[in-house]
């Protein structure tokens, strides 16, 4: 009997190491793609704010939006996010003050300062969008980041795209596959809540 419990719990350890690697690997290949395409708009998800100034990793994410806003990918920038804790600034405000001063229209730009998570950040985008008129959109993150967000996004009946940022700041093969585990882990909460 307690052979069969073992043998079992093997079959589930292994079919559960094997569930976690695919879905690894579908984050890692998903995220090295860019299918940006003229959109209505850029929505760039929020990540932390020092104050009145971007984290790098947020910066990369802005520096992006504006690249593909300049390039004629769209015409609007959403920027998400609200106020960590103890936060002075709301990401989104950091996000809008930081492109305005690259020069970027504020007339162009749209944000929200409510959500604390990815799929709040897509919510208010979409309220945003629907409020605005806008229909299609470019999702901005980091490449690891977008797998999850996508599959969000089409939960949300957005019509969506993505395109990662090129100068993330997670570069190392340490900060990749830091990201990539808690990626993992988000994105099978996300399947199994719904949140």
């Amino acid at each position: 009997m307690k052979r069969r419990v073992r043998k079992t719990l093997l079959w589930i350890a292994a079919g559960l190491l094997a569930w976690l690697s695919v879905t690894g690997i579908q984050i890692w290949k998903f995220g090295g793609m860019d299918y940006a395409v003229k959109s209505d708009c850029i929505i760039v998800l929020g990540a932390a704010a020092y104050g009145s100034k971007p984290s790098p990793v947020f910066e990369e994410r802005i520096r992006h939006a504006i690249t593909l806003f300049r390039t004629g990918e769209a015409g609007t920038i959403i920027f998400t996010g609200g106020r960590g804790d103890g936060a002075t600034h709301s990401e989104s405000e950091v996000g809008a003050a930081f492109a305005i001063g690259e020069g970027v229209n504020r007339n162009a730009i749209l944000t929200e300062s409510r959500s604390r998570t990815t799929r709040r950040n897509l919510v208010e985008a979409k309220a945003l969008m629907d409020k605005a008129g806008l229909k299609t959109a470019i999702i901005v993150s980091d490449p690891l980041h977008l797998k999850r967000s996508s599959v969000i996004a089409e939960d949300l009946c957005m019509a969506a795209v993505t395109s990662p940022t090129p100068t993330s700041r997670y570069r190392s093969l340490r900060t990749k596959l830091g990201f990539l585990f808690r990626e993992i882990y988000f994105y099978n909460h996300y399947a199994l809540t719904g949140d």
